[in-house]
């Protein structure tokens, strides 16, 4: 198969579960803000909402930076320059979950913990770095050692 077309593959792949992951998002809000699910409240439980809102800042802290570097780490770089298409959906897709599962999970928390702002916040500067990692066509061959 010709090296466009597996790069293109790889493109829509990772294009939809960008998307399909703002969707969800986006449904989760939508549904909590016409209260077809009523908002939850975890400030009862003063230590659950401490320790989900530290585990959430800490993985979120942790994911971002590590998720919009991952392609410059030599082993991964180096799988995305020989086998470029596989590697890219492969890499690509470890890179989208590691910036939309917390995404998700932020804006799920933010109307079960009652809109705790923290939850809010991390939702949004996962989505903002979604710009940074979007799989545009100059991005996939250029991750992939090729040219623009």
């Amino acid at each position: 198969m010709e090296k466009s077309t597996i790069i293109n593959k790889a493109k829509r792949l990772l294009a939809a579960e960008l998307y399909t992951s703002i969707l969800v998002a986006v449904a989760i809000a939508v549904l909590y803000e016409t209260d077809t699910l009523m908002p939850g409240d975890l400030s009862g439980n003063a230590n659950m909402a401490f320790i989900t809102v530290s585990v959430m800042e800490i993985l979120t802290i942790c994911m971002v930076p590590l998720a919009l570097r991952l392609f410059k780490l030599k082993k991964i770089n180096a799988e995305l320059t020989y086998t470029q298409g596989r590697a890219l959906a492969k890499w690509g897709s470890v890179r989208m979950a590691m910036l939309c599962l917390p995404m998700i999970a932020n804006t799920l928390l933010y109307y079960m913990s009652g809109l705790n702002v923290a939850f809010g916040y991390m939702a949004i500067i996962c989505l903002v770095c979604l710009v940074f990692v979007y799989p545009g066509t100059a991005r996939c061959i250029l991750e992939t050692g090729g040219e623009k």
